[in-house]
């Protein structure tokens, strides 16, 4: 009980110091969320400041964050944010077990936590499926869940972004579901329910009602989002500066402040390319670099992330994909071997092979979305 008024203390004076600053930085409205007793909180995921905004909204709420692991494995860094608000731990592109144990634990004790249950940023704008443990747990946990909704940020701060870009946010509860409801429902029809709330797609916001967003160098970082040119169906070949986004080949585009592409051909927006080429990525039908090698990048870390945290580097140099196998020196990780693969943030990328946990760190501006999306297309 004394770490949990530690935290309430904490809560209420981080609350007090942020609040107007976050609101101005990101022109932030939101709506207050006033429900007594634990809750299972439930927003989308579009950027890295999320916790943050949606904590505007819970100035009377303290709430126990799950986070990724990787904040965990940052020294002095970690031991403080564990100390002053001890979030629950996370491995991305593992089982999540003690993940969802963790969060039973903090509920039944009465206390209300915040899960990102779509695992991961947007990187188009659009959401990710729910973890299919979601309803499950939200059910058995005796807990309140609420839904929530931002909406604005990603076009604000997108993953692959560099800064931030002053437009609109708004931010707010969206479903407040009993342990009463959810006791009728399955945990399949809980999941739908989740992502009927927490939908958001910035293109179709923008194209009702246009917001420009506006910050230095807008377009520079895309190219961690994108990875395929449809000019020369190369990969790597793409390049951002200022708010342009060009190719080798000649392709030109400029991104816009509200978000589109000018000239609206080949694609309208970021959305819509991504479709494209994660289908053109799966079919293989692109132009590979060369015999026997998909596409490859420089300057890649290979760790292995260990129990508490431990991260024990094994090699450094370029990264290979071929057509069965991620390669880095010596060590070939067969992609029928990876049981799951994920990302965080833009730079790193982590699997499973068996038990062992690996990390893959990028110190370059290089995309790791081609290796993660080839991966799930196997």
């Amino acid at each position: 009980m004394e770490a949990y008024k530690r935290h309430q203390v904490i809560w209420s004076a981080l609350q007090t110091i942020c609040r107007g600053r976050i609101c101005r930085k990101f022109n932030m409205t939101f709506e207050e969320l006033h429900q007594e007793g634990p809750v299972l909180l439930i927003p989308n995921h579009v950027t890295a400041w999320d916790p943050l905004l949606v904590a505007m909204s819970l100035r009377k709420k303290h709430v126990y964050y799950v986070a990724s692991e990787h904040i965990f494995r940052l020294g002095a860094v970690s031991r403080l944010l564990e100390w002053a608000l001890a979030p629950i731990a996370r491995r991305k592109a593992s089982s999540g077990a003690d993940t969802v144990k963790a969060c039973l634990r903090q509920l039944r004790e009465g206390h209300s936590v915040c899960l990102f249950a779509e695992g991961e940023q947007s990187w188009t704008g659009e959401n990710h499926p729910v973890f299919p443990a979601t309803g499950k747990l939200a059910k058995i946990s005796g807990a309140t869940l609420v839904t929530y909704r931002l909406e604005g940020a990603y076009l604000s701060c997108p993953r692959w972004g560099r800064g931030i870009r002053r437009g609109r946010i708004y931010g707010h509860p969206v479903g407040i579901y009993p342990p009463e409801r959810l006791k009728d429902l399955s945990p399949q029809q809980i999941d739908a329910l989740i992502e009927q709330d927490i939908r958001e797609s910035a293109w179709e916001r923008q194209e009702k009602d246009p917001v420009a967003y506006r910050g230095k160098h807008p377009a520079e970082g895309m190219e961690r989002a994108l990875y395929l040119c449809p000019g020369c169906r190369k990969i790597g070949t793409l390049q951002t500066r200022g708010d342009r986004v060009f190719c080798t080949c000649g392709l030109s585009l400029r991104y816009t402040e509200t978000g589109f592409f000018a000239p609206a051909q080949p694609f309208a927006h970021l959305g819509q390319w991504d479709d494209w080429q994660q289908e053109i990525l799966v079919n293989r039908a692109f132009v590979p670099e060369s015999a026997g090698v998909l596409f490859s990048d420089d300057h890649v870390q290979l760790s292995r992330i260990e129990n508490g945290h431990k991260n024990t580097v094994l090699q450094k140099g370029k990264l290979f994909q071929t057509g069965d196998a991620l390669v880095l020196g010596e060590n070939c990780f067969l992609l029928k071997k990876i049981s799951s693969m994920a990302m965080v943030l833009s730079d790193r990328l982590l699997f499973t092979v068996e038990d062992t946990y690996y990390e893959l760190l990028a110190k370059d501006n290089i995309n790791f979305r081609k290796y993660l999306e080839l991966w799930k297309g196997e």
